[in-house]
C-alpha cells in the first residue's frame, strides 16, 4: 500500500537492491542519485528512511537540508548509522576494534566487520579518513544538525539490540548501531 523509492549513489548497489527486494523489485521506483543533492521537489516524502549512509558522505549537513526539505509536513526521518571507522582517529576506538576482531575469531562467528568488504576493505578506510563524520562523536551531531534544520530529534542508542543478529553484535561491538529519529 505504500509507494516506494529507493536512492543511492552507484548504479551497482541499486541493482543489489533490486535483488534484495526480489519479487516487490517492479513496485519500487530505484533512482539514482546523490543523498546531498536530491532533486526531488519539495515535501516529497511521508518517511525518509537511510542505513549505513551519513557516516560517508562528504557534506552530511547537506545532506540533512535535502532530506529534510524532501520531508512533508509532519513526516518522519529514520537514519540507523553507528560511528563506523572511528578507531581510525582514536587510540581507544582502536583497541574496541582490536577486541571485536579478537571476540569474533575467538567465539567463531563471520567477521563482517573485514570479511564482508573483503577486497573493499581498504577503500572503505581510504574513504573514512576522508569524510567528516569519521572524526566526530555521533549521534549527538545528528541531533544538532536535526534540531537545526527544524525538526523534532531524539535518538535511540539502543536500537541494535533489538536489529542486530547475534553474529553482527559481536562483529559490530565497539561500533553500535544507533537510530536518530527527526519530525517535521
Amino acid at each position: 500500500g505504500f509507494r516506494v523509492t529507493a536512492v543511492d549513489y552507484t548504479a551497482s548497489m541499486l541493482e543489489e537492491a533490486g535483488r534484495n527486494a526480489g519479487a516487490l523489485a517492479d513496485k519500487i521506483d530505484f533512482r539514482q542519485m546523490n543523498a546531498e543533492k536530491l532533486t526531488f521537489a519539495d515535501h516529497s516524502f511521508d518517511v525518509l528512511v537511510t542505513r549505513n549512509v551519513t557516516w560517508n558522505l562528504h557534506d552530511p549537513e547537506a545532506a540533512y537540508g535535502h532530506w529534510t526539505r524532501v520531508l512533508a509536513p509532519g513526516g518522519l526521518l529514520l537514519n540507523f548509522d553507528a560511528n563506523w571507522y572511528a578507531y581510525l582517529f582514536d587510540d581507544e576506538a582502536q583497541a574496541a576494534y582490536d577486541r571485536d576482531r579478537a571476540n569474533s575469531a575467538e567465539q567463531g562467528v563471520w567477521d563482517q566487520n573485514v570479511e564482508a568488504e573483503g577486497e573493499n576493505f581498504d577503500v572503505m578506510e581510504d574513504i573514512a579518513r576522508r569524510v567528516p563524520l569519521s572524526k566526530i562523536p555521533r549521534p549527538a551531531w545528528d541531533l544538532k544538525q536535526l534540531t537545526a534544520h527544524g525538526l523534532q530529534a531524539e535518538a535511540d542508542e539502543e536500537v541494535w539490540q533489538r536489529v542486530w543478529s547475534e553474529e553482527e553484535k559481536i562483529s559490530f561491538a565497539s561500533t553500535p548501531m544507533f537510530l536518530v529519529r527527526g519530525r517535521k
